[in-house]
């Protein structure tokens, strides 16, 4: 220490020879080497000094001063401020080492003041790795109750916030040496449903190594799926919108999580929401919500929660610029299965008025047809061709529909609409194909009728030869028409048109082609089965008709000939060895 009594240094002006400090004193040495060795000298000199100072009091002691043989000044002027900041530096690289905590077993077998001092020092210093020192000191005793209890209430000082693995894999190790095997696994159970998964890497090593130790193959496969939960949580956490993850994932915890835990991870799965409004991105990610509907549905029989999911899922769809008629149908046929028609039919009106396609159009259509509400299949089939009157397939469906009902008239109606429709867009391939179908579903002279009074209107060249080929089919397709009078208008519009358009020879050939109009009479029964009477109508007599049944009476007579010749031969077997022989 220097004498606080003596007054301080200042070394930047001309010092007396004592003072001076010369560099070249010590040529093996740096600048800085040579000033700090000067510098501790100048201090040990000091202090020898004031030491023989203080032998005498009330004498004044002259100390004896080193002769400088070099009074010139130095080289390299050094301040005293550099001086002690070289010496505060070299101090800080000598940093004494932390001290030691210990807490040993007091050798003396205090155990209970041992005790007592741990209580005091995880309360003091409450990490991890203390409590873990604690519980570690009870079982090297004995005191087992003791130590669980103290992992026990490690767990709950610590709680759910600020869980450590480390303190879980202890514990179960603990509880492992004391072949609690079931205990064991409820730890692991426990920490892993609750520690994030990126911090619990350790837990579920120590896990795998404990099923496959102890395990039977029920343990073994839960260590397997809680293997791959880990795998898909740091897939979807990766990226939350790779719905194949997310798919893989739900299918996991469906096969072996209760509905608690399927429900949070399904709320966590539709919650990652597609940043762009179109529709190919939100096609996949809709079934997320489709399968969350049908789990609460079929599996967990919950008709309110999937209501509840259908409804949000409509309710996040951007309508206004596109929406998914799958959904709506879904929606629509699950309150059908819980008996709610209202629910249904109004969700599948909403549909058609906010967003109306073709799809939810014939989805209803469907609907209504399974429940026989054949008006409101009207209604809807009028609503969805004034949406779409383009749309052949809904015209012919219509038309159909009003076949099987029975009502021809709004048949015709509706193919007579379809078909102008078609002319005035001047498709004519169009046209001519939607002719062909409607003569699959009825063979009518009024139909091929228009459709050779088409073909006379649309062709160029050929279309008479069209429309001459348009009535030869009809007469051969009419043949077996049991309506006569249909066949009589047929060949009357064919006359009609060879009377403008053919020669003398096709006229002919027409005329010979017109039935005989006879008069008969027919009985009459009342709905009783009495008889009511006898009315006149009117037959008609077709040469051709003639003709044929003149072929078939021939046809006949030869079948009946071999038949008694054939019957012949059997009476008679001589003769026909006799015939065999010649």
């Amino acid at each position: 220490r220097l004498n606080t009594s003596t007054p301080p240094l200042d070394l930047r002006r001309e010092t007396p020879p004592f003072y001076r400090i010369s560099a070249t004193t010590e040529p093996h040495l740096s600048p800085q080497e040579s000033c700090s060795h000067h510098l501790f000298g100048l201090l040990r000199a000091m202090g020898q000094g004031s030491k023989m100072a203080s032998i005498e009091p009330g004498k004044q002691h002259i100390p004896k001063v080193a002769k400088v043989k070099n009074k010139a000044p130095a080289e390299v002027q050094i301040t005293a401020e550099q001086l002690l900041r070289e010496a505060k530096e070299r101090e800080l690289e000598l940093l004494p080492p932390p001290p030691q905590q210990m807490i040993t077993d007091l050798r003396y077998k205090e155990v209970d003041r041992a005790r007592s001092i741990y209580e005091r020092f995880v309360l003091v210093h409450p990490s991890v790795k203390n409590w873990i020192k604690y519980a570690c000191f009870e079982e090297k005793h004995s005191y087992l109750a003791h130590a669980r209890k103290v992992y026990e209430r490690a767990v709950e000082f610590f709680g759910e916030e600020h869980m450590d693995e480390h303190l879980y894999v202890a514990f179960a190790k603990f509880e492992e040496n004391q072949k609690e095997f079931d205990r064991v696994r409820v730890i692991y159970k426990y920490a892993l449903d609750r520690i994030p998964k990126q911090d619990a890497h350790d837990l579920l090593k120590n896990y795998t190594i404990f099923e496959k130790k102890f395990g039977d193959r029920r343990g073994i496969e839960d260590i397997i799926v809680c293997k791959r939960r880990f795998q898909y949580e740091e897939e979807v956490k990766a990226n939350p919108h790779n719905y194949d993850a997310w798919f893989n994932y739900l299918q996991l915890v469906e096969s072996d999580m209760d509905a608690e835990t399927v429900r949070e991870v399904y709320e966590r799965a539709i919650a990652t929401v597609p940043p762009i409004q179109e529709k190919r991105h939100w096609k996949r990610y809709i079934y997320l919500w489709i399968n969350y509907a049908l789990y609460e549905e079929l599996e967990a029989k919950d008709a309110e929660r999937t209501r509840q999911v259908y409804q949000a899922c409509l309710e996040l769809l951007p309508h206004e610029k596109f929406t998914l008629a799958k959904m709506w149908l879904l929606y629509a046929r699950s309150e059908i299965r819980q008996e709610n028609l209202l629910l249904a039919r109004r969700a599948l009106g909403t549909s058609i008025g906010k967003c109306p396609k073709n799809k939810l159009f014939k989805g209803y259509i469907e609907l209504e047809l399974q429940l026989r509400e054949f008006d409101r299949c009207r209604k809807l089939y009028e609503k969805f061709l004034g949406f779409a009157p383009e749309n052949c397939t809904s015209w012919i469906k219509f038309a159909e529909l009003e076949t099987i009902l029975g009502d021809i008239d709004r048949a015709r109606v509706l193919w007579k609409s379809y078909i102008d429709f078609e002319m005035e867009q001047e498709e004519c391939e169009r046209t001519r194909r939607l002719y062909r179908r409607l003569l699959q579903h009825m063979q009518h002279s009024k139909v091929w009728i228009s459709l050779a009074q088409f073909e006379l209107l649309v062709g160029q060249e050929e279309r008479l030869q069209r429309c001459r080929h348009i009535y030869e089919e009809a007469n051969e397709a009419m043949h077996s028409c049991k309506d006569k009078e249909e066949r009589v208008v047929l060949l009357e519009s064919w006359r009609s048109f060879k009377d403008e358009f053919g020669t003398p020879a096709t006229k002919e050939r027409i005329d010979k082609l017109m039935p005989e109009k006879i008069k008969k009479r027919r009985k009459l029964q009342a709905e009783d089965g009495s008889d009511a009477g006898w009315e006149e109508y009117c037959d008609y007599i077709f040469p051709e008709d003639t003709a044929n049944q003149l072929k078939l009476l021939a046809m006949a007579k030869l079948w009946e000939k071999q038949q008694q010749e054939s019957k012949a031969a059997a009476m008679d077997p001589d003769k026909d060895i006799d015939e065999s022989q010649t």
